[in-house]
């Protein structure tokens, strides 16, 4: 028999705030965290805008002896993996035993940044011997777990914006199978560095003015930065040490388009919703709320709502859908973890957030979008929606506890 899984623990950092109330203050309330990029000399980027973690001091959260072995996205993680922890109110035990995986879609871009510009620009012959163990795909899931002591399966999942539902789900599949009873999976990026920046600008995917998802005169999507991390647990586990269960991770649904690097599938995306939904055990009427990928580009909108009218067919006009990118901008394999936590909140506080910025549907974009401000309806099941480049689809169905 699975093991059913519970959600006890939140944490994020953001371009909404350096924790999870915070990020939820904002999102309740409509607020952006969009604005002009700092960092860069000025005419630099075409690419103006950004998501950007505001009033974030390393020094602050790290000891000075720790810094040089931290990329700023295995910063994030730890930061939002902590928090996670503490709000769960784990014992330094249960993290023994303890599952981390941890998304990412880029990895240690700030250590890459650095070095490259320490052989390249500054000509200097040897790189730092930190480099390797600093940058890797996997440093911030080993940070999590030495950090936190967690000793169980340690394992970072990377596939572009999906990396963080993609993570969640391993996790839970874990705990359902008896491998682990506890959980702190999620995702976390740190994209702002000029390489990277520079080659979304050659994509021609990037808003020059704002992020407007589903909206009549959207122009593309805004990059953020962060990270979103979720503790979870057998029911079981929970209900043992009377832990606050938040809600319910009732299913997880994973396909692949196998079609186009960068084009979407409203198919391939239905297939996701749909196995979200088999496994989970719930009538496709019987929910109420989406928290959509919702970039902002022409295409993946149009196809994202195509995919729900073919999932969720006459009831389709009845879902209350919202993409929190249009406050925290898309944050890689950061967004699902963040949206991952918004939707949950979402579920706690019988509060839909809004999708901001707002002008009137697209051509294609046919449904409830909860226009510029958030709305009050009690959520009893909810999906969120992860799509990422190569067609990599995760959904996630959580349900009121």
């Amino acid at each position: 028999m699975s093991n059913r899984v519970v959600i006890t623990g939140l944490g994020s950092i953001s371009a909404l705030g350096l924790n999870s109330e915070a990020f939820w203050q904002a999102i309740k309330t409509g607020q952006s965290g969009i604005d002009i990029l700092q960092g860069f000399a000025p005419g630099a980027l075409k690419m103006a805008l950004g998501a950007q973690v505001k009033g974030f001091e390393p020094a602050t959260f790290f000891a000075q002896k720790d810094l040089p072995l931290l990329d700023r996205y295995s910063q994030f993680a730890l930061i939002a993996a902590r928090e996670s922890v503490v709000d769960a109110g784990l014992d330094a035990e249960a993290l023994t035993q303890a599952a981390a995986v941890i998304g990412t879609g880029c990895g240690g871009k700030e250590t890459d940044e650095m070095t490259y510009d320490h052989l390249y620009k500054q000509q200097k012959n040897r790189a730092h011997p930190f480099t390797i163990p600093r940058g890797m795909p996997s440093a911030a899931a080993s940070q999590v777990s030495m950090q936190l002591g967690i000793q169980g399966p340690v394992f970072t999942v990377s596939s572009a914006c999906s990396s963080a539902n993609h993570a969640i789900a391993q996790a839970a599949l874990m705990i359902r199978s008896g491998i682990v009873d506890v959980a702190v999976a999620g995702g976390t990026d740190a994209p702002f560095t000029f390489g990277l920046i520079k080659s979304w600008e050659a994509l021609r995917v990037i808003s020059s003015d704002n992020c407007r998802p589903f909206s009549q005169d959207r122009s593309g999507l805004v990059l953020g930065e962060g990270a979103g991390m979720v503790v979870l647990e057998s029911e079981a586990h929970a209900k043992k040490r009377s832990a606050r269960i938040y809600a319910r991770l009732a299913g997880s649904g994973m396909s692949s388009d196998a079609g186009h690097i960068t084009d979407p599938s409203a198919q391939g995306a239905a297939r996701a919703i749909t196995a979200a939904l088999l496994d989970a055990e719930i009538d496709y009427q019987d929910v109420d709320y989406v928290n959509a990928h919702g970039t902002g580009t022409q295409a993946n909108d149009r196809t994202e709502t195509e995919a729900l009218h073919l999932v969720f067919k006459s009831h389709a006009d009845k879902l209350i859908i919202s993409s929190t990118k249009s406050m925290h901008g898309h944050a890689l394999g950061a967004s699902g973890g963040l949206e991952f936590i918004a939707t949950v909140l979402a579920i706690q506080d019988s509060v839909v957030p809004p999708t901001i910025n707002f002008t009137g549907p697209g051509e294609g974009c046919d449904l409830d979008y909860v226009p510029n401000n958030a709305r009050e309806h009690k959520v009893n099941t909810a999906i969120s929606n992860s799509f990422a480049f190569g067609g990599l689809n995760a959904v996630q169905v959580i349900t009121r506890f």
